[in-house]
């Protein structure tokens, strides 16, 4: 028997959005791994998913993130592989 039960952690007053059951929480219900958050209020939770499409899009529009030159490997670095000079 464990001498110590695991809880979850958060303060009252914090909200979650639960991505396993697809809902609003007060304070972690559901585990880390399964969950945005903590947010302020709880409109900001209900509109976690728009706000996740919102911050990927702009991650993957971003023009610093993809910047591989021509005859690169894809790292960023442009050398031709495994950081070494070409």
């Amino acid at each position: 028997m464990a001498l110590f039960k695991k809880r979850t952690v958060g303060k009252p007053g914090e909200w979650y959005y639960c991505l396993r059951d697809q809902k609003v929480e007060e304070g972690p219900e559901c585990p880390a791994k399964d969950r945005f958050g903590p947010y302020a209020n709880r409109q900001e939770a209900e509109h976690a998913m728009q706000t996740a499409r919102e911050r990927n899009l702009e991650w993957e529009t971003d023009p610093r993130w993809h910047d591989v030159t021509k005859g690169g490997d894809g790292n960023g670095s442009g050398s031709g592989g495994k950081g070494t000079p070409a």
